[in-house]
């Protein structure tokens, strides 16, 4: 059984547009130590987005790309069947949008992770999978890439020399198969702090989850995310960090942004 270790906490976020206002950003980069910031496409606009990085490097927090299908309307959680140049283009640009604002409030991306459907899609999706890897590794071979253990992504970042991040999700269901349980089925969504946080602690110790049907899953995770999209995710995301350090889990970031604090300490339990 693994002991104690190191672990990565992080967080969608800059996910609002305009008017509207979607999660607690603020609250949400108090806890975690690496930070999917939307890029544009499936959600964020410009100044939300400068904010976010703003706010993520004040914190000492590691700003990753969320890259995702260019799908504003459908929060970029419906499939698009893209061409595998086009897609190629979409992740280059919003990388290289987000890296640019990052580095003017002296951050810079460190990691990319596809959202939503684009992220589900490339757990198989070999080609789509090759164009997002493409993208990467044109724009910077420094770049870590993190996506679901035994995904066709981890795969291709691994073969272009890439490093790789293998992610577990806190308040999402897991099939047997080890993939995340589609939104529209029954115990896709979890929504009990105290719950999801047993539960990623066996994870991190353990290295299993137990999916939706009641089957034991090996997974091996280098960083928990929790979906700042969702009800009490700041509650959520606290009560995760809360029992990892409480058991003796070291957390912080898997890509550190430049001249980062060393890590502080947990947030006081709310």
């Amino acid at each position: 059984m693994p002991g104690p270790r190191t672990i990565d906490l992080n967080a969608d976020v800059g996910e609002s547009f305009g008017r509207w206002r979607l999660g607690d950003d603020e609250a949400l980069l108090d806890v975690v130590t690496s930070a999917n910031v939307a890029c544009g496409f499936h959600a964020g606009d410009p100044a939300t987005l400068v904010a976010t990085c703003r706010a993520a490097d004040l914190r000492g927090v590691a700003i990753g790309a969320q890259v995702g299908y260019r799908d504003l309307a459908g929060f970029g959680r419906r499939f698009v069947d893209v061409s595998a140049d086009d897609l190629y283009a979409d992740v280059l640009y919003q990388l290289a949008a987000l890296d640019g604002i990052a580095r003017t409030v002296g951050s810079a991306v460190t990691y990319v992770k596809p959202h939503g459907a684009l992220y589900n899609a490339v757990v198989h999706h070999e080609l789509q999978a090759d164009a997002v890897i493409r993208a990467v590794a044109d724009y910077s071979s420094d770049l870590l890439v993190v996506g679901l253990p035994g995904s066709a992504l981890l795969a291709a970042a691994a073969g272009a020399g890439l490093a790789t991040v293998r992610e577990a999700f806190a308040d999402r269901g897991y099939t047997a198969a080890g993939t995340l349980l589609p939104r529209t089925e029954p115990g896709a969504l979890l929504d009990d702090p105290q719950e999801i946080a047993a539960r990623v602690l066996r994870l991190v110790r353990e290295g299993r989850v137990t999916s939706t049907d009641g089957a034991e899953v090996e997974l091996e995770a280098d960083s928990v995310c929790v979906h700042g999209d969702s009800p009490g995710a700041v509650a959520m995301a606290l009560a995760v960090r809360n029992a990892l350090s409480g058991a003796g889990v070291r957390l912080a970031a898997f890509a550190p942004p430049p001249s980062a604090p060393p890590p502080s300490a947990p947030p006081p339990t709310a």
